[in-house]
C-alpha cells in the first residue's frame, strides 16, 4: 500500500514565533496519528524555479487514507484553528508510489 505525505510550504510567515501553539498541537496530532516528520522547521532549502526557500514540512503517513484522517482529525482542526495570522501555507496530500 502506498504511502501519503503531506506537503506544506510556507511563502510567508511574517511573525514566526507566533507559530508555537499551532506547532505543538499539530505535533500532537501528526503523533497521534502515526505520522512522521521527515523534513521540517529550521531544515536547510534549495529552492529552484519558483520554489520558496522558506519553511518546508514534509510528514510521512503508513498510507494516503491515513494522511487524509489525520487532516481531518479533531486533534489537528483544533492545531488548526490556532494558526494566526500573516502567514501563507501551500499544503498537499500525496500519494507515495509502491
Amino acid at each position: 500500500m502506498p504511502k501519503g505525505y503531506w506537503v506544506s510550504v510556507y511563502p510567508t510567515i511574517e511573525h514566526p514565533e507566533t507559530l508555537g501553539v499551532y506547532n505543538e498541537l499539530a505535533g500532537i496530532a501528526v503523533k497521534a496519528a502515526g505520522g512522521r516528520v521527515l523534513a521540517g522547521i529550521g531544515g536547510r532549502v534549495d529552492a529552484h524555479e519558483a520554489g520558496i526557500a522558506e519553511r518546508v514540512v514534509l510528514i510521512e503517513f503508513d498510507s494516503f487514507e491515513q494522511a487524509v484522517a489525520a487532516r481531518a482529525s479533531a486533534a489537528y482542526q483544533k492545531a488548526l484553528a490556532a494558526l494566526p495570522d500573516g502567514f501563507e501555507r501551500d499544503f498537499r496530500i500525496v500519494e507515495g508510489l509502491n
